[in-house]
């Protein structure tokens, strides 16, 4: 996983070099390679609706269908949930929580704090992906902030297009576009399903981890970004492997990956309710 960013300081104190994520020279070199990519310029993007985290980045979202006056929800990675890693197999649903997001405008200054209610949705299973529900409504941030929320798009995202990973937490963007679709993405005890693999540009560090994914035509959010391949291990944590439908497995060290978000929307109904039962959600269930 691109790991939550007190892992990574973790990481680099107890082994005293390596991890790509854990280095500022590191980071500040990734960073001027992804804004220096030949991708589409990032005029369509940018930060506003993003969160910062604790640990990790997010986004204010909603659905096609949401309104104004629906709770507003924050997207970010399954393994950024405060209470730690949901296990294989393990789907947390309305889970107390009164974890408090940094808001960003389009200039990423924070300009307020949003609060959580609950966890509405929560795993590392198939996907990986946390959605809070906020004690507001997406009206009432945009009256304070002036800030909409980001729309997920519904359907699924296509290889060759030109995206943009926003992190809340670095204040960081990265542009690259899809590269592909891996069927299954193994990292340790964990296999996600369909993935979205970046081309090389988009070198995502620690504590971009929730960061939402943005197609730079339509401003829209196609994935959450998630992991990368950072010593060129095979299929172990922080180090993920494709595994095609006939069990091959390929290694792609320095390749990053993200999760995409389209399934979700079908998954929630009116005034934006978890319905993990409803027609076409196939979101894991508990």
């Amino acid at each position: 996983m691109n790991k939550p960013l007190l892992a990574t300081l973790a990481a680099l104190v107890i082994t005293g070099a390596g991890m790509a994520p854990a280095a500022a020279a590191t980071m500040t070199q990734k960073t001027a390679t992804a804004t220096k990519s030949t991708a589409p310029t990032l005029k369509a993007v940018n930060f506003a609706g993003t969160v910062s985290l604790s640990n990790c980045s997010g986004s204010v979202i909603r659905f096609p269908a949401s309104a104004d006056s629906d709770p507003a929800l924050v997207m970010t990675n399954g393994h950024c949930l405060e209470t730690g890693f949901p296990e294989p197999g393990e789907v947390i649903v309305d889970q107390s929580s009164s974890r408090t997001f940094g808001l960003l405008n389009a200039s990423a200054t924070r300009v307020g704090t949003l609060r959580a209610s609950k966890v509405a949705y929560s795993t590392m299973t198939d996907t990986d992906v946390t959605i809070y529900q906020l004690t507001t409504t997406y009206a009432q941030i945009k009256s304070t902030y002036g800030i909409s929320a980001l729309t997920l798009q519904d359907t699924h995202p296509t290889a060759g297009t030109a995206i943009t990973v926003v992190s809340g937490y670095w204040k960081r963007t990265y542009a690259c576009n899809i590269d592909g679709f891996v069927y299954r993405l193994k990292e340790g005890d964990w296999t996600w399903k369909d993935s979205v693999r970046y081309t090389s540009a988009c070198q995502t560090i620690g504590g971009t981890s929730g960061s939402p994914v943005i197609d730079n035509a339509t401003g829209k959010v196609v994935a959450v970004n998630n992991t990368g391949n950072e010593d060129g291990e095979r299929c172990t944590e922080n180090n993920p492997c494709e595994v095609d439908a006939s069990g091959n497995v390929t290694v792609r060290q320095g390749i990053n990956y993200a999760e995409e978000t389209y399934n979700i929307p079908g998954c929630f109904t009116t005034g934006n309710k978890l319905n993990l039962s409803a027609s076409g959600c196939t979101l894991p269930k508990p």
